[in-house]
């Protein structure tokens, strides 16, 4: 059965969760952002109780924002301050829809732009098109194990030190950042080297793949600013098989 243009047009489709109380909006205009929303409770259990920390005395910086599950639940639900970054076209346009149709435009704002250890404009390497994709790439085409990967498309990008963002006040200091950025976690660390080294900066949580000697030198550089880890919550967190074996979720603590 076909459908007139003005149908089409009119077509909002979204799920909808309630969580303590409060009801979260998120718009799934494909297979994959409905299955992010479905998924939030077991994709990543231990993120969910790290963001279950934070406080409205809190600013998160949510570098790697995808369609914003993680910035949404932060605002909504724990009444935080949120700086998105997101550098991926359609998943920046869903992530604002995403704060609009929640009513957080007062606690979040979103930035489509990455961050890494230089400030340029480069390309975005696109192996997944699906709204809601991830395993993206700036600047270099590897994936997520730093190796050479397919890229069906190039989108023009900007990325910035974060260093640079909070000299010049275009970013207040974070007191809490969670970095996914699909293997170049590390770039993103060699760009806050002075903003790491303040002590508003309480806790990270960052995507780390141990395979990966660029994340083990990461984890090493941040211990040295005074940021530690739970073995044990790594060893929980922690991929055990499958194509992100090694891959975990690192909390880092003051």
């Amino acid at each position: 059965m076909s459908i007139t243009l003005e149908q089409y047009e009119k077509l909002n489709p979204k799920c909808e969760l309630e969580i303590d109380g409060k009801k979260l909006i998120f718009a799934t205009p494909s297979a994959f952002t409905r299955w992010r929303v479905e998924s939030i409770f077991t994709k990543e259990p231990w993120t969910i109780e790290w963001l279950n920390e934070l406080s409205s005395e809190d600013l998160l910086l949510d570098v790697g924002a995808n369609v914003g599950m993680y910035t949404i639940w932060a605002a909504a639900i724990r009444n935080c301050n949120v700086v998105a970054l997101e550098p991926e076209s359609m998943n920046y346009s869903i992530l604002n829809k995403n704060i609009i149709q929640n009513n957080l435009d007062k606690l979040v704002k979103a930035y489509g732009i990455g961050l890494s250890n230089a400030n340029e404009f480069c390309v975005l390497n696109m192996q997944d098109m699906r709204v809601g994709g991830s395993n993206h790439s700036a600047g270099e085409a590897l994936n997520f194990n730093l190796e050479p990967m397919p890229v069906h498309f190039q989108q023009g990008c900007v990325v910035f030190r974060l260093d640079d963002l909070i000299e010049k006040k275009n970013i207040p200091v974070p007191s809490r950042i969670k970095i996914d950025v699909d293997g170049f976690e590390h770039k993103v660390i060699e760009g806050a080297t002075q903003t790491l080294q303040n002590s508003n900066v309480k806790s990270l949580l960052i995507e780390t793949n141990t395979n990966l000697q660029e994340h083990k030198t990461m984890i090493q550089n941040l211990e040295n600013f005074g940021f530690k880890y739970s073995p044990d919550q790594v060893s929980r967190a922690v991929r055990k098989s499958g194509p992100f074996q090694g891959v975990a979720e690192y909390v880092f603590r003051r």
